[in-house]
């Protein structure tokens, strides 16, 4: 076959990946399924990582460190919050996944449906605390009053907003695990796209508009966010694709409920676990001074904008699993593992470089404050250099999840976050005098470490005898 041949026949490939054209990958090519699945969540994560890159980026014009270390505390505690999403989200790919590889679509609707119901319940008990006590919330992050008073409607907007969040995560997981990552991705792109224009709108204040600042940010995204949920809810009820909503699914069922929850529950533990870490990094970090904070958040930012990307690959991993366990392919799901593991270590690496010879440059986008700047290439340098572990770890880790199996991860998170990094972070940070740099370093090898871990669990196979 000639280069121009092979050319040619990504290009179509592609197209068909963008289009969503199949929905059903328990039979043909491994690697063909993992491409048609893994492009559209690849995207979809990179349009969910803009969100904090440009957030960060609008707001870091306004030449207030302050204003950006209020997004990194918010950030952190907002974590929780894309936990319980992540979660949620876990036990609704995998039902829906196994639902949809058994054939039977109307079970899959049914669960669907039931998912949507636990994360509205939830994110409105989030925006009620959120609301009140949002000034205490950043008190106990370690912000001073001067932070508090200038941007508190950040962290207000934020978390009273959580709905967004929520249900933008939710209802993505649900397509996903259809096979219908075509739709989650492009109802990120309206939401990111609206951002992006709204964004700069209210930040600096253009025309009429008053300038708000980093509060401005805050409800760009939150309008941002609440128009891909309704392009969700639209083609929930009224597209083409394998799931549709009407009055006979929308009925609550109780005992669908408490499955969804009880496969949730690991999903949730497990992310709650590591989200909980870095909000004390966060803290530990924060006894550095703004300029550390701010440099930290802007990395981390970065960090996610890569991250995220791999996620795709790993949720495609998840979503294959599901399916390929629900047709009675268990050895197919494991192949189709070790396949996307792969492909996301080579991806990764690529960013292990990239970070390394373009840190400066990459930092100086967002910030020229030499102190920010210098703690930002630190934190960007030494915590990819797990990204070749961390690139297999997360997709054996999703691909626990997408078979039901979420106990094992949450377990491995635990010893993984709670009793090697955050004790190492302070360890190195505090008590050696290392600095802010000890927390980057602690990262790095915990996130190796939980990967080698899972990696000899992922081999011994119990989780194919997860039942659902």
């Amino acid at each position: 076959m000639s280069f121009s041949t092979k050319v040619n026949s990504f290009i179509k490939l592609f197209k068909k990946a963008i289009k969503g054209e199949e929905q059903e990958y328990t039979s043909g090519s491994i690697d063909r399924a993992i491409f048609l699945l893994s492009i559209p969540m690849i995207l979809e994560m990179l349009m969910e990582s803009l969100f904090a890159v440009v957030d960060v980026y609008f707001v870091s014009r306004l030449r207030d460190n302050d204003a950006v270390a209020t997004i990194g505390l918010t950030e952190s505690v907002l974590t929780l919050i894309y936990s319980i999403a992540i979660g949620l989200s876990m036990g609704a790919t995998a039902m829906v996944a196994r639902r949809v590889g058994e054939k039977d679509i109307p079970s899959a609707e049914v669960a669907a449906a039931q998912a949507i119901y636990i994360g509205i319940g939830l994110s409105a008990l989030i925006s009620v605390s959120g609301v009140f006590f949002a000034d205490d919330i950043l008190r106990l992050m370690g912000a001073n009053e001067r932070l508090i008073t200038n941007n508190v409607g950040y962290t207000r907007w934020m978390l009273g907003g959580n709905i967004t969040i929520m249900m933008l995560f939710l209802i993505n997981a649900v397509f996903r695990g259809a096979g219908d990552a075509t739709i989650a991705m492009r109802s990120l792109w309206v939401a990111n796209i609206l951002n992006m224009i709204l964004g700069p709108l209210f930040i600096f204040g253009v025309g009429p508009l008053p300038k708000l600042g980093v509060e401005g940010a805050a409800i760009a995204t939150t309008i941002g966010r609440g128009t891909g949920v309704l392009y969700q809810v639209y083609h929930l009820l009224k597209g083409k694709g394998i799931l549709r909503l009407h009055s006979e699914n929308l009925r609550i069922k109780w005992d669908i409920i408490g499955k969804l929850l009880k496969v949730s529950a690991g999903g949730t533990g497990q992310f709650l676990i590591s989200s909980a870490s870095w909000i004390f990094l966060v803290r530990i970090v924060s006894d550095f001074g703004s300029a550390a904070l701010a440099g930290y958040t802007i990395a981390i930012r970065i960090i996610v904008f890569a991250i995220l990307p791999a996620w795709g690959m790993a949720n495609a991993s998840a979503t294959l699993v599901g399916q390929n366990l629900g047709a009675g392919h268990p050895d197919r799901a494991e192949k189709s593992v070790w396949r996307a593991a792969f492909f996301n270590m080579l991806f990764l690496g690529m960013v292990t470089v990239l970070f390394f010879s373009l840190a400066n440059p990459i930092l100086h986008f967002f910030t020229t404050d030499e102190k920010v700047l210098a703690n930002g290439i630190q934190c960007l340098q030494v915590v990819s250099l797990g990204y070749i572990f961390y690139a297999y770890g997360m997709v054996i880790n999703q691909s626990f999840n997408g078979a039901g199996d979420t106990r094992t991860p949450t377990i491995i998170s635990f010893f993984g976050f709670w009793i090697f990094q955050i004790p190492f972070a302070y360890f190195l940070a505090s008590w050696m005098g290392v600095g802010p740099v000890g927390v980057y370093t602690a990262i790095a090898v915990a996130e190796s470490l939980m990967a080698i871990v899972g990696i000899l669990i992922f081999r011994q196979g119990k989780w194919k005898a997860v039942k659902i």
